[in-house]
């Protein structure tokens, strides 16, 4: 059997941390130029360094996107930033354009290259193009099945890996080039600033009605003909492994802690019990469902895995996520005092039963005794994002636990 990979994104050195410490064998990130993200927070050098330090003393590789679509304006300090990467020292560089590539290659030969997905990598020529051109690694198109990945595993140097992903939202153009960004808001997805118009309501203006609008299929939520559900193979690792897959990449840059330690928890446990037997495996299936279920997601698809989808991989009367918890924040320290003290992201109350989420897989319901503002100020509650809390609960929690909450909870 190949090991297998299990690739995290982060947006943030935060979020980095989280996703080494909730199961993650690399990490991917941006920097603050050429990723595809533009939105995310990104990394700054500092953050940058900081992030591959942290996850290199766990043993955690640490992956940086370049993966634009250049201009002749981007190629022009494209060598100045790869010379700044190469003094951080990650462990690859994701790219896509061939450009790009030509450039890191000869500013940086010691770092690996991965081929981006957005490179539109299809078949097996494509890989041994990459291979040839001195590419490690090639991360599959979405648009490819399980039997077809087989088939060009069967047909690359066995040492050449494949990263194909497996969890995350799919988008409705193929391989992510998509123009509809740029034509309706003037934003180019291709170079980062997606503002990701399938998740719109769309619907049908005639000419010489303008101002009546018709819904394009009947229905009086609204039409979302290009709003995909999310990829979901949590319950398919058998499938994923048998094909030949190095790195099971998750989607997710822009998302938050909770979200990314929640999925990342769940495949790191998938992916340790089908080390142990796919016995054990298939016993825990109905608890990867129930956790992977916690975090945001839009219903959920195996998108081409299995054969072209039909139209129930889209969601035509909403473009809203489910939400079953929401993240309240992560600890970053036990005071003096013995308290457990959190940057607060949503309000809760003193009094409210919560959910300390730890790394290993447990989930432990805890009531807040009492909290305490950054002055040591005993309040009731924290309405205000950003605030440092200072708690106290019925069950001390550790370090990097994450702090969630049921919508249900939350609501009151």
């Amino acid at each position: 059997m190949r090991k297998t990979e299990l690739l995290v994104p982060a947006g943030s050195l935060d979020v980095l941390k989280t996703a080494v410490i909730y199961g993650g064998d690399a990490v991917y990130i941006g920097g603050e130029a050429y990723g595809l993200r533009a939105k995310a927070k990104n990394f700054s050098t500092e953050d940058m360094k900081e992030g591959i330090r942290f996850a290199h003393e766990r043993g955690v590789k640490v992956y940086v996107t370049a993966n634009i679509f250049a201009h002749n304006d981007d190629i022009k300090e494209a060598a100045a930033y790869f010379e700044e990467l190469k003094s951080i020292g990650p462990d690859a560089l994701i790219i896509s354009d061939p450009g790009m590539f030509t450039i890191a290659k000869n500013v940086c030969p010691e770092i690996d290259i991965h081929i981006s997905t957005q490179a539109n990598n299809t078949n097996y020529m494509t890989y041994k193009f990459w291979w040839d051109m001195g590419a490690k690694r090639v991360v599959s198109a979405r648009e490819l099945s399980l039997r077809e990945i087989k088939e060009i595993r069967a047909n690359i140097p066995e040492e050449m890996e494949i990263e194909s992903f497996i969890h995350g939202a799919m988008c409705i153009s193929y391989s992510g080039r998509c123009l509809l960004s740029n034509y309706l808001t003037g934003r180019d997805a291709n170079q980062g600033a997606c503002t990701h118009p399938c998740r719109w309501k769309y619907a049908l203006m005639e000419e010489q009605r303008p101002g009546e609008y018709f819904p394009v299929e009947e229905n009086e939520r609204g039409t979302y003909i290009f709003n995909s559900k999310d990829l979901c193979m949590v319950e398919h690792i058998p499938e994923i492994v048998d094909a030949g897959i190095d790195s099971l990449k998750i989607e997710g840059r822009m998302k938050t802690a909770l979200y990314v330690a929640t999925v990342a928890r769940t495949y790191r446990k998938a992916l340790d019990d089908y080390a142990k037997g796919e016995d054990v495996y298939r016993a825990n299936i109905p608890w990867y469902h129930e956790e992977i279920a916690k975090c945001t997601y839009r219903q959920f698809t195996t998108g081409f895995y299995f054969g072209k989808p039909s139209e129930e991989a889209q969601i035509y009367d909403s473009n809203t996520y489910i939400n079953e918890f929401v993240y309240l924040g992560t600890v970053s320290e036990i005071d003096k005092q013995g308290l457990a003290v959190i940057e607060q992201k949503n309000k809760f109350c003193v009094g409210d039963p919560i959910e300390i989420m730890k790394p290993d897989g447990a989930n432990i319901t805890v009531e807040v005794l009492a909290m305490y503002d950054e002055k040591g100020e005993a309040v009731d509650s924290c309405p205000h994002p950003g605030q440092e809390i200072h708690l106290k609960l019925s069950e001390t929690p550790k370090v990097h636990d994450i702090i969630r909450v049921s919508n249900e909870i939350a609501k009151r």
